[in-house]
């Protein structure tokens, strides 16, 4: 397979916070994109697609699929004709994904089993992000941050990340780190769009401080932040078919959330951007957000999404004006 020879003069790349991690801009994750939700080839369309457009960082979870672990295994197929040392692979652990009391949240055996089983449904002898998916209030930190640090130090991951931390929980696991020598927290990743701004106080301040990075999950709240539920909720679409593991269902798409959606969509038109590619804008205007992290039902979506990193700029009238449509 031979891919697009300027494929890295198409997209930014951004230091992950103080590490020597560079990141795209835009990197595609495969929660509710592949994995039991579309077959084979057309997964494999969208990721060469990305590729071919600068995206090297691809993002999993040991539950991403239906059923859990899908996601991976459809990616380890498509990897196999893709050059593996050009890419960031991620996955990580936390959430159910096996019956019993060692089948999610943060203990050393539920982490390191899960990278492993990640592992082989990848078909890679390492990752280059391995996250703790949440934190878990029943584990000590130190166990939870100390199983991190044991796969850096066994070679199956290059570095730790964190996702679903929020202050003091980030800043205590950075401590942790820290005191013990032990690998350092390289990436956080939060949920974060227009509409919740949440880690603007638990998160980013930290982050910029600490010198770690930030990749943006959600970035277009599952598809809202476009122009797809202007007029309702389609046939197909995430909220009409409820897809489950975190998927939003119809109740997210309210009345109120649809009137702000169209009043920041006529803010993109006159931005010359699509709905969607102004709120990935706004994300990527803030240094400390390393990447956002975007899914794709076709290839063509990762073609209109990736166009967001020709206009990351924002007059002040602008900015108040997404505000006060957003958080109305």
């Amino acid at each position: 397979m031979t891919f697009a020879a300027n494929r890295y003069e198409r997209m930014p790349y951004r230091r992950c916070g103080r590490s020597g991690l560079l990141l795209p801009a835009v990197s595609l994750g495969g929660w509710q994109a592949i994995g039991g939700y579309r077959d084979d080839e057309v997964s494999k369309r969208i990721f060469f697609r990305a590729f071919d457009l600068g995206i090297t960082h691809f993002d999993f979870a040991n539950n991403y699929g239906s059923p859990g672990g899908t996601s991976e295994a459809v990616f380890g197929r498509i990897l196999k004709e893709m050059p593996r040392d050009e890419l960031v692979i991620s996955s990580k652990a936390g959430y159910r994904m096996w019956p019993g009391p060692y089948g999610e949240w943060g203990s050393r055996k539920y982490l390191i089993e899960s990278c492993d089983q990640s592992l082989r449904r990848l078909g890679v002898d390492h990752l280059d992000i391995f996250y703790s998916h949440r934190f878990d209030p029943a584990t000590p930190l130190e166990e939870t941050i100390g199983a991190l640090d044991a796969l850096v130090r066994q070679g199956k991951a290059l570095y730790a990340g964190i996702s679903n931390y929020d202050d003091p929980h980030f800043s205590a696991a950075l401590a942790v780190a820290a005191d013990r020598g032990w690998a350092p927290i390289t990436i956080h990743q939060p949920r974060y769009h227009l509409f919740e701004r949440t880690i603007e106080r638990t998160v980013l301040p930290t982050a910029g401080r600490a010198g770690v990075g930030v990749i943006a999950f959600s970035p277009l709240a599952q598809g809202i932040l476009t122009d797809r539920y202007l007029n309702g909720i389609p046939p197909g679409s995430r909220a009409a078919t409820d897809p489950g593991n975190g998927g939003i269902g119809p109740s997210a798409v309210t009345p109120a959330t649809l009137e702000k959606v169209r009043q920041l969509n006529g803010l993109a038109q006159r931005r010359g951007q699509s709905m969607a590619q102004m709120a990935l804008s706004w994300l990527l205007k803030d240094a400390r957000v390393t990447s956002v992290l975007i899914g794709a039902s076709s290839p063509e979506q990762v073609d209109q999404n990736v166009a967001c990193v020709s206009r990351l700029d924002f007059t002040a009238e602008e900015l108040s004006e997404i505000d006060r449509i957003a958080l109305a």
